[in-house]
């Protein structure tokens, strides 16, 4: 199938086009470069453009004669989207909108969307399951259940094929080293926390000690991002016109804040000082997924389910790039 991936030089995108490249799919990325990382994707199949340049969008759809899209051209810090919410209205809403209906246009109409349990807000039951109200409490969840709502109504009315595919807590590196997290800046946890191994940070900062967790930190579901892609590839093979596939991703065991830091303390053989600090605001105490309906749906299920498995491809990247893509060492 011809696929284009936009957003595909991302941490989630790239590792979805390497899976797409060894399953024989004719794969082109779009990508403006802003988050994505040119050097995890080759040369030949990147394409330079932006989210919200429609026209070059349409072009490089029939030119390419593409039959399908995957879609990680998202901002995604929860933080950032509550000061600069114009920010992810305009790319995550607006953008989005856009490319579907360049979609529309060329007739392709079989798209696989990267939703977030952010779209949850701050569920009640644990784990999570996908008849959970969804109730988004930042504008980076509410622009992702806008899409979510837009595809569903353009499945009813075009007759487009879609999947929502709801991550819980992305993580972890390419099995063999090639291709990882490189946020700048960068947010996420386990990256955080193998930089002080590196010796890139004095020590990690834990916020809050104290909820009723059984080490006081919150609880996450960590999925490792080879298991996302492989989770796309199963939703867009599964893609049936005018219907839509809502499901949650997440392996089901929580792994609390300093849980994390001791597996990262076992991958590095490093000590990773901690210095504690008082909870953030919203933060819950427990996020974990219910994967039943994945794995009956996608007929799916996560390879990594150990945080230390998942925190030993996270350092085996890291260590070998200590500054992302701009750099390695042996």
């Amino acid at each position: 199938m011809r696929i284009l991936v936009v957003g595909g030089a991302g941490y989630i995108g790239s590792h979805a086009v390497r899976l797409l490249n060894e399953t024989d799919h004719e794969v082109s990325v779009y990508d403006n470069l802003s988050l994505g990382r040119s050097q995890s994707v080759s040369a030949e199949q990147l394409i330079v453009g932006d989210l919200m340049d429609t026209e070059r969008l349409e072009s490089v759809i029939r030119s390419h004669r593409i039959e399908a899209v995957m879609h990680f051209a998202a901002f995604a810090a929860v933080g950032e989207s509550i000061v600069d919410p114009a920010k992810y209205y305009q790319n995550n809403v607006v953008a989005t909108l856009g490319l579907l209906d360049v979609m529309r246009r060329c007739g392709v109409k079989r798209f696989v969307f990267s939703s977030t349990t952010a779209t949850y807000g701050q569920p009640e039951r644990i784990p999570i399951s996908e008849d959970a109200p969804q109730l988004p409490i930042n504008p980076y969840g509410f622009s992702k259940l806008v899409i979510e709502r837009a595809l569903k109504d353009y499945a009813r009315a075009y007759g487009f094929a879609g999947a929502s595919l709801r991550y819980f807590n992305a993580a972890g590196a390419a099995a063999d080293g090639t291709l990882g997290e490189d946020h700048k800046p960068e947010t996420h946890l386990i990256p955080l926390v193998l930089q002080v191994a590196l010796g890139q940070r004095e020590s990690i900062h834990v916020f809050g000690n104290d909820y009723p967790t059984p080490d006081g930190t919150c609880i996450r579901d960590y999925i490792h991002v080879e298991d996302l892609a492989t989770a796309h590839l199963a939703a867009l093979e599964r893609l049936e016109e005018g219907n839509v596939i809502e499901v949650n991703l997440g392996t089901g065991v929580g792994s609390s804040v300093m849980e994390v830091i001791e597996a990262c303390r076992k991958a590095s053989g490093h000590a990773i000082p901690v210095v504690q600090c008082p909870r953030r605001a919203g933060d819950p105490a427990r996020l974990i997924a219910d994967g039943s309906l994945a794995k009956k749906v996608l007929n799916w299920e996560p390879r990594y389910t150990s945080i230390d498995e998942i925190v030993l491809t996270a350092w085996n990247w890291h260590r070998t790039h200590p500054e992302g893509y701009s750099t390695s060492r042996s």
